[in-house]
């Protein structure tokens, strides 16, 4: 293995490592993630990075781990996703098993309940910025089409008690019928 290689997987796994520890949701970790392999290591452009955050909640499991194992696979193959996942997965796996052994006594103590709380203001932040990221890079280039289905996707998702499994097909019909009629047009 080279040296540029085994340095590779050393930065996958200790930032994965690190941003799982310090993160505490998978949608914010993505936030983290792309800040980190596209602004400090230059490894993936934004809009590859944009593809591995939309492609992360279509692989079964936790997004954190969906999105890790992507960008590792990405930047240094099966090796790489391995450091990933493992770096992404640890922390948690660590924490619960603290946690399980001492939940009685964090789970009275009022000190811990206010951290947990003032925690979640960070995370909301974090999804807000990967939220924005999403919407930016789906309205590049576009006027109206992404806009309608954002909204007719998230109205799906706030009124209805469906499967999204109907939603992502009909975004999937959509999207094909879309790319046909547009290469039909370029065709005239």
């Amino acid at each position: 293995m080279s040296e540029k290689k085994s340095s590779r997987l050393l930065v996958l796994f200790t930032t994965t490592f690190t941003i799982s520890m310090t993160a505490n949701s998978g949608y914010a970790i993505l936030s983290v993630m792309k800040n980190t392999f596209v602004h400090k290591y230059r490894w993936f452009s934004e809009e590859e990075m944009n593809d591995y955050i939309a492609m992360a909640p279509s692989i079964p499991g936790p997004i954190a781990i969906s999105a890790s194992m992507i960008t590792g696979y990405q930047a240094a193959g099966l090796p790489g996703a391995l450091a990933a996942v493992a770096g992404c997965a640890l922390p948690p796996l660590l924490v619960m098993i603290i946690v399980t052994f001492f939940y009685n006594s964090l789970i009275a103590n009022p000190y811990i309940a206010l951290f947990l709380k003032g925690m979640q203001y960070g995370v909301a932040a974090m999804l807000l910025d990967v939220l924005l990221g999403l919407i930016d890079n789906a309205l590049k280039g576009e006027k109206i089409y992404p806009v309608i289905l954002i909204v007719l996707s998230f109205l799906y998702i706030r009124l209805l008690n469906w499967s999204v499994f109907f939603l992502a097909g009909a975004c999937i019909l959509l999207g094909i019928i879309r790319a046909l009629a547009l290469r039909r047009k370029e065709g005239e």
